[in-house]
């Protein structure tokens, strides 16, 4: 890396800032998480030293800066983990999985200690908004602002959803009725917005309550609906059929047909 950020190294290479590489950082972790779920192994050894670089990169860049080197970001990792493990490093006596999770986000908090302003410090804002979402709520619920049943959780996503109905609804009887001769909208009004991202926050919430990852629960929805819509144009090709083509009722039968096979 240094030799590629040399004067005479690769143009792009040196033209390359801390953040003009985090959008690839991102990507290189989102391909590890890939390949682990494809149970893709030669891949993930590939798509490994692909995020192994960007660590190096980003270490050379602080290097260059006086900052910080690759050796000592490694030995910060190294710190933290014996750190956050007293059990194993410092004689503490054995924990279970669970009990060692709450040790772990009680140290961290201790870290965070008299330096942060508010309990949601620290929530990086680069996450994806699910998961920042689900991390929010789990931060708040660690000071006390939290329902205290799982059903009072899911009222509220009901509450939300009602909320997006009824924006929905004025939004459409606005625009049948061309308000003030206003030009047609091509998108959700601002209060639909709001509503909807009110909505998915809730819902966010209301898996941390239930000890689902919402991340992850949506990765799984997502590949279910991509396989189960793979599978339904499969059907219709197999039958000489144009899926497009097809009324809503008939895609409708496909989808059905596909659920009962599974």
């Amino acid at each position: 890396m240094e030799r590629l950020r040399a004067p005479d190294g690769c143009p792009w290479d040196r033209e390359q800032t801390f953040a003009s590489i985090a959008p690839y950082t991102i990507e290189e972790a989102y391909e590890v998480a890939d390949a682990i779920e494809r149970e893709d192994f030669e891949h993930l050894k590939d798509e490994l030293g692909d995020l192994l670089f960007q660590v190096v990169f980003h270490a050379q860049l602080a290097r260059e800066r006086g900052a910080f080197d690759f050796e000592a970001a490694a030995g910060a990792i190294c710190e933290k983990l014996r750190r956050r493990h007293p059990h194993v490093f410092a004689g503490a006596g054995q924990l279970s999985a669970a009990e060692q999770s709450v040790v772990w986000e009680n140290i961290k908090a201790e870290e965070r200690g008299a330096d942060a302003a508010s309990a949601l410090d620290g929530v990086p804002r680069a996450l994806p908004a699910l998961m920042r979402a689900y991390k929010l709520s789990k931060r708040a619920a660690r000071v006390g602002f939290d329902f205290e049943l799982t059903s009072q959780t899911a009222d509220k996503v009901a509450e939300e959803l009602a909320e997006v109905r009824e924006a929905a609804a004025a939004h459409e009887t606005a625009a049948a009725e061309g308000v003030a001769g206003a030009a047609p909208r091509t998108g959700p009004s601002e209060e639909i917005f709001e509503e909807m991202g009110d909505l998915l926050f809730a819902a966010a919430n209301l898996a941390r309550k239930l000890d689902v990852d919402a991340e992850a629960a949506l990765r799984a929805a997502n590949a279910k609906f991509e396989r189960r819509f793979r599978a339904m144009e499969e059907r219709a090709r197999a039958r000489g059929e144009i899926f497009s083509g097809l009324s809503l009722a008939a895609q409708e039968a496909l989808w059905l047909e596909v659920k009962r096979a599974e």
